[in-house]
């Protein structure tokens, strides 16, 4: 039987690429949900192409125009947000791939975690604010977790067929983004368009920011902590310009492995899908003989601050990274704006951090209340002209 998939945030970089992987591999995978927050047009051409049997626009203006778009089809056309949390508990649906950008996809995630289901984890933001809940949470209903993210693809697969207790570090590779090697002076100039034009990968401009500020690898560092119980005095971060090396596991004996690739997010999709299957492919492949160098450098931390925010957040724990998150995707809006200047950015999370309520031990309902208090609290930063 084809494996019926659940996709949040089907309209993304990441859901978009997933239906190519699930175009290529017809016959195992089937599109049984695809959801989508504003991009209806988008939405509609996706679901006429692949015939889902339940679409969600969670933006209840645009409801009509897919409803009536797909009126010929049966398709069944939901709307809103409770709707995203009731189709990822369907019994039908075999596999649920959150995809949907920041704190949005947690709620969605946690219920689908909470039914059973086995999740393709591409919303790092989902463990970065809430990990100790959802892995308690996936140790109760036996949900299995498997990421999507490049570099926590590639150290799952160093990890197969490992003992945990070997594992003596995990070291996160980083592209450096298009500001690599710039000084201070020069990074107060730079731009939002500057910021978007990563070097290699193809990405999301919310994830494109973060990669460019750093930010992306500190969350990197929190989902990784949580997704391998790994603490963050045992995650590295290296450089690595050419994003061939993803990730690497360095074990008790002093050996390293490393999963090696072209920087092609649709190989990681696919193998969170098809696992514990390795499935073909069709993608590019590297090649060694053409590949001239791979370089290595420590990353600058009090250049870009983000990523030692990071680890600042999870070294204090509780409501912490969920604040640091929240506040983070006010400022990643407000650069995308040019309402503020690129290293506004980390001084406002900062200050963020330091004055919203502390929660040791959250719930739910505690973490909803800190992601709305640090947003407020980041706007009003904002308000007050960081300019």
């Amino acid at each position: 039987m084809k494996r019926r998939i659940a996709i949040l945030g089907s309209t993304g970089s990441i859901g978009t690429q997933a239906l190519e992987v699930v175009q290529q591999h017809s016959g195992l995978f089937e599109a049984y949900v695809l959801t989508a927050g504003r991009k209806a047009d988008l939405l509609i051409e996706q679901a006429l192409r692949f015939v889902p049997r339940y679409v969600v626009i969670a933006d209840e203006s645009r409801y009509r125009e897919v409803s009536e778009a797909l009126s010929k089809l049966p398709i069944t056309v939901m709307t809103g947000k409770q709707a995203l949390t009731e189709v990822v508990c369907l019994p039908e649906v075999d596999l649920v791939l959150a995809a949907m950008v920041g704190f949005s996809g947690l709620l969605p995630t946690y219920a689908a975690v909470k039914s059973g289901k086995n999740i393709a984890l591409a919303n790092k933001e989902t463990l970065v604010a809430a990990g100790a809940l959802i892995t308690a949470l996936a140790g109760k209903s036996g949900s299995g977790i498997y990421p999507v993210d490049s570099e926590h693809s590639a150290i799952f697969q160093c990890l197969a067929g490992e003992n945990p207790a070997w594992v003596e570090k995990l070291i996160l590779t980083a592209s450096g983004g298009p500001f690599r090697g710039m000084k201070r002076e020069h990074l107060q100039r730079v731009t939002s368009q500057e910021a978007l034009r990563h070097p290699n990968w193809c990405m999301g401009n919310k994830v494109t920011i973060d990669s460019a500020s750093m930010m992306n690898k500190g969350l990197e560092v929190i989902e990784a902590s949580w997704l391998f119980s790994i603490p963050p005095e045992r995650i590295d971060i290296v450089i690595h310009p050419q994003s061939i090396i993803h990730s690497l596991v360095q074990f008790t004996d002093g050996s390293v492995k490393a999963q090696l690739g072209l920087p092609d997010m649709r190989l990681p999709i696919q193998y969170a899908l098809g696992y514990p299957d390795r499935l073909p492919s069709e993608f590019p492949r590297f090649s060694f003989a053409g590949c001239r160098e791979l370089t290595f450098e420590e990353p600058d931390r009090q250049l870009f601050r983000n990523l030692q925010l990071a680890y600042d957040a999870l070294h204090t724990g509780g409501t912490m990274p969920c604040i640091m998150n929240a506040a983070n995707e006010v400022v990643v809006e407000e650069f995308l704006k040019d309402r503020i200047r690129f290293m506004d950015m980390p001084a406002i999370i900062e200050e963020v951090m330091g004055k919203a309520s502390f929660v040791k031990d959250p719930g739910l309902e505690d973490l909803e209340a800190a992601d709305m208090e640090a947003r407020s609290l980041a706007r009003g930063i904002v308000g007050k002209g960081m300019r």
